[in-house]
C-alpha cells in the first residue's frame, strides 16, 4: 500500500550498506557520466550559479560547454568531477556538452528557469490520472516548459552520491498521468503568473514517516544509537518473517495458482475446503499475516436462480492493494493494475454464469505495505437485477506466493535511509523550493503528532543547510493535513490529525515558509482526496507569496485573540483579506467547541460579527476556551474569507 508509483521497486534497488556504497562509486568512476539529473530535458535553476557534476576515471580531464561557457574539472581519485556555471536568466533550450576519457556525452533539450522539489508521502506521489476530472487534464496536457523527475523509490543505510534512476518527462498527455498530482497542478498554475520554465523533482514515498526523510545528525543519532536502530529493525525483520512462516509454512515463491498463464485456483471445481479462512474486506496484514508481501488468493461464491442467471451482474469488491485480477467460474471478468485506492466494480457478463453456485476468485499482488481486499465492508456486494447481495464475511484464502522484502513493511519508516537515497544525492542540485505534503503516517497517536513539531521544524532547517548551493532560506511550503475520518458527534478531549497540524502550522516561525489550510479538502471515508487541483491552487498562491514576493491574500483569516464577557468568547481573526464570510445556511457557524474550567468541551453556537466571531453555549457559564476544527474530521467548515479560502483550524487552550 501506498508505494505504486514508482517503475523500480524496492527488490530492485540496492539496500546500501558501507560495502555497496564503495562498489557504487567504482561503478559510478568507470566511465565519463554526468549525475542522472544532468539528462535530457533538465531544468536548471535561474539567478544561481550551476554546478554539473559526475563521474569519470581518476584523474581524468573533463570538459564541459554550456551556452558557450566552458569550464574544465579534473576527477579525483574517487573519480568525482565538479564544474560550475554562472547564474543564468531563464531561457532555453540549450545543449550542454561534456567530454574527457575520449567520450562524449551531449545533454539536450536544458531549460533554465525554477525548480521546485516535490517531496512527502502518497497525497504528494498521488498521480494525475487518479485525480478528479482525469481523462480531461491529461488530454489538455501539452507544456513542455513543464517537466517532471521522478526519483525512483530507493533507499540506503548510508547517504549515497547518485539516484537509482529517473529521467525528465514533459508535461503533455503521454507522460503527466503518472506526474505528482499536486506537483504538476501547481507548476501548470504556477507558470500562470511566473512565466518562465519549471521543473519538479518529485522524491517522495506514500506511507513515509518524516523520519526517513532527514539525515542522521538532524535526527542527533549518533553511530551507536545508529546501530541499535538497525540492529532492532532486523530483530523484529526476522520476528515477522518466523512469524509468517509458522503459519503459512515454507514461503512459496512462486505462484502456484497462476501455472502458465492458466489461473488453476480460479477453476471453480477446485476444491478450496483446505483454504484458511480470512475476514473479508480487511488487510491481511491485520488479520494474521503482518509482514507478508506477494500474491494471494480469495474465493466465495453467490447463487443465482434460472431467471437471475440470465442477465449480467455486477461485482463490487472495493479497493484491492495494490493489483488485481477476478473471475467468476473460471472466467475472467476484469483486472486493476497498481491502484490500491480505487473501489473495484466489475461487470460479470451472463457467458459466465449459471443457476446455482458460482465461484468467485480473486488473485491479489501487492508489492508493498498493506494488502488484500480492504475498505468499507458496504462496498463488497453482487448486485443482481438492482439489488445488492452483501459479500462481506468469511472467504477462503491461500497464500500464492510471498516476495518477502528486508523489513518490508517498513522500510519508509526507518530514519533516515530514503534521505540517504532519495535526498542525499540531489543536495548539490539549485532550487526555488520545496512543497511538501506528509505527516499522515506521524499522526498515529497525539503523541506523535505532538513530537512533529520539533521534528519538522528540525527537518526543514536541516534540508536548507544540506542543500548545497541554494539559498540558505529556500522557500518550503506544505499542506496541511485535510480533514479525514467520521465526523466527530461530540468535541474530542484530543485528536492526533488536529494536533498534528498544530505541528505543521508551529513551523511558520521559519522563515520563508507557508502553508496551505486543505480542511475542507478532504474526504471522510478516503485517505488521498481525488481533488489535488485546489490544493494546488491555494499551494500556488502561498508560492506567489512568500517565493515570488507577490501581494496576494495567500492564507485564510488565523487566530490572533480572544477575550471572554459572561458566557460569551469574542474570536478576533488575523489575515482576514477581504473580509470573513459565513457559508452557514442558518447563520450559526459549525465547528467551535467551548469549554470551562472542567475542560469538558460541548459543541458552541457561533455567529459572525464583522471580521469576529462570537462564541457561546448555555451549557458554558464560565468559558475559558475555545476550538474551531479541532477535529480528525470536522463537519463541513463554513467559515471563510473574501477570496475563498477557509478560517484555520485553531484552539485557544494547551490542554
Amino acid at each position: 500500500m501506498m508505494c505504486l508509483f514508482r517503475a523500480v521497486s524496492v527488490a530492485l534497488v540496492v539496500a546500501a550498506g558501507a560495502r555497496a556504497t564503495a562498489a557504487q562509486a567504482d561503478t559510478l568512476a568507470s566511465s565519463l557520466r554526468p549525475a542522472r539529473l544532468f539528462s535530457d530535458g533538465v531544468v536548471l535553476q535561474r539567478g544561481e550559479p550551476i554546478p554539473v557534476w559526475g563521474w569519470a576515471p581518476p584523474k581524468t580531464s573533463v570538459s564541459v560547454l554550456l551556452r558557450g561557457q566552458s569550464r574544465m574539472a579534473t576527477a579525483d581519485a574517487g573519480g568525482n568531477w565538479r564544474v560550475s556555471f554562472a547564474a543564468m536568466n531563464a531561457g532555453g533550450p540549450y545543449e550542454m556538452t561534456i567530454t574527457g576519457d575520449g567520450k562524449r556525452v551531449v545533454v539536450r533539450d536544458v531549460l533554465v528557469g525554477d525548480v521546485w522539489v516535490a517531496s512527502g508521502q502518497s497525497n504528494m506521489e498521488w498521480p494525475v490520472e487518479s485525480s478528479v476530472n482525469a481523462a480531461a487534464e491529461i488530454a489538455s496536457a501539452n507544456d513542455a516548459k513543464i517537466r517532471e523527475f521522478a526519483v525512483p523509490h530507493s533507499y540506503s543505510e548510508n547517504p549515497e552520491s547518485e539516484v537509482v534512476g529517473g529521467a525528465w518527462e514533459h508535461a503533455d498527455s503521454q507522460h503527466v498521468g503518472h506526474f505528482s498530482a499536486v506537483a504538476y497542478f501547481f507548476t501548470r498554475d504556477l507558470r500562470k503568473s511566473v512565466d518562465v520554465p519549471v521543473g519538479i523533482i518529485h522524491t517522495s514515498w506514500g506511507g513515509a514517516n518524516i523520519e526517513t526523510w532527514m539525515s542522521r545528525a538532524a535526527l542527533g543519532l549518533t553511530d551507536s544509537a545508529w546501530r541499535a536502530a538497525m540492529a532492532s529493525d532486523r530483530a523484529r525483520n526476522d520476528s515477522v518473517r518466523a512469524a509468517l512462516q509458522a503459519r503459512i509454512g515454507d514461503l512459496p515463491t512462486a505462484d502456484a495458482g497462476l501455472v502458465g498463464g492458466r489461473a488453476v485456483w480460479a477453476d471453480p471445481m477446485l476444491s478450496d475446503a483446505s483454504w484458511a479462512t480470512i475476514t473479508t474486506p480487511a488487510l491481511w496484514e491485520t488479520v494474521g499475516y503482518d509482514g507478508m508481501d506477494g500474491v494471494a488468493w480469495y474465493r466465495t461464491s453467490f447463487t443465482l436462480t434460472d431467471d437471475e442467471a440470465r442477465q449480467a451482474v455486477r461485482l463490487s469488491l472495493g479497493p484491492i492493494d495494490d493489483s488485481d485480477i477476478t473471475w467468476v467460474n473460471g472466467v475472467e471478468v476484469g483486472r486493476t493494475t497498481q491502484r490500491y485506492a480505487d473501489p473495484r466494480l466489475y461487470t460479470v457478463p451472463v457467458a459466465a454464469l449459471h443457476t446455482g453456485t458460482n465461484v468467485i476468485a480473486v488473485r491479489v499482488d501487492d508489492t508493498g505495505g498493506g494488502g488484500g481486499i480492504y475498505g468499507s465492508p458496504a462496498l463488497l456486494y453482487v448486485e443482481v437485477g438492482g439489488v445488492r447481495r452483501p459479500l462481506a464475511g468469511a472467504w477462503r484464502f491461500k497464500v500464492g506466493m510471498v516476495s518477502f522484502q528486508p523489513d518490508g513493511q517498513r522500510i519508509n519508516k526507518i530514519p533516515t535511509i530514503l534521505y540517504n537515497r532519495m535526498i542525499h544525492p540531489l543536495l548539490g542540485f539549485p532550487i526555488k523550493g520545496v512543497i511538501w505534503y506528509q505527516g499522515e503516517s506521524n499522526a498515529n497517536s497525539v503523541e506523535q503528532a505532538a513530537e512533529y513539531r520539533r521534528l519538522f521544524r528540525d527537518m526543514i532547517s536541516s534540508w536548507r543547510r544540506e542543500w548545497r548551493g541554494s539559498d540558505p532560506a529556500f522557500p518550503f511550503l506544505w499542506v496541511q493535513l485535510p480533514n479525514y475520518g467520521p465526523v466527530d458527534s461530540l468535541p474530542p478531549a484530543s485528536s492526533d490529525w488536529a494536533t498534528l497540524r498544530e505541528s505543521q502550522a508551529a513551523a511558520l516561525a521559519l522563515p520563508n515558509t507557508g502553508e496551505v489550510i486543505a480542511i475542507d479538502l478532504g474526504q471522510a471515508e478516503e485517505l488521498h482526496p481525488r481533488n489535488k487541483q485546489d490544493v494546488a491552487r491555494r499551494l500556488v498562491l502561498v508560492a506567489r507569496a512568500v517565493a515570488y514576493g507577490e501581494h496576494v491574500v495567500s492564507s485564510g483569516p488565523t487566530y490572533r485573540r480572544h477575550t471572554v464577557q459572561g458566557n460569551r468568547v469574542t474570536i478576533e481573526l488575523g489575515n482576514p483579506g477581504g473580509g470573513l464570510v459565513s457559508h452557514a445556511a442558518n447563520g450559526v457557524i459549525p465547528g467551535f467547541a467551548i469549554a470551562g474550567d472542567d475542560r469538558r468541551f460541548v459543541w458552541a453556537n457561533a455567529k459572525l460579527e464583522g471580521n469576529r466571531v462570537v462564541v457561546w453555549s448555555d451549557r458554558v457559564a464560565k468559558p475559558i476556551a475555545v476550538r474551531y476544527l479541532w477535529t480528525n474530521s470536522p463537519a463541513a467548515p463554513a467559515l471563510y474569507n473574501r477570496e475563498g479560502l477557509p478560517v484555520a483550524p485553531f484552539r485557544t487552550d494547551t490542554w
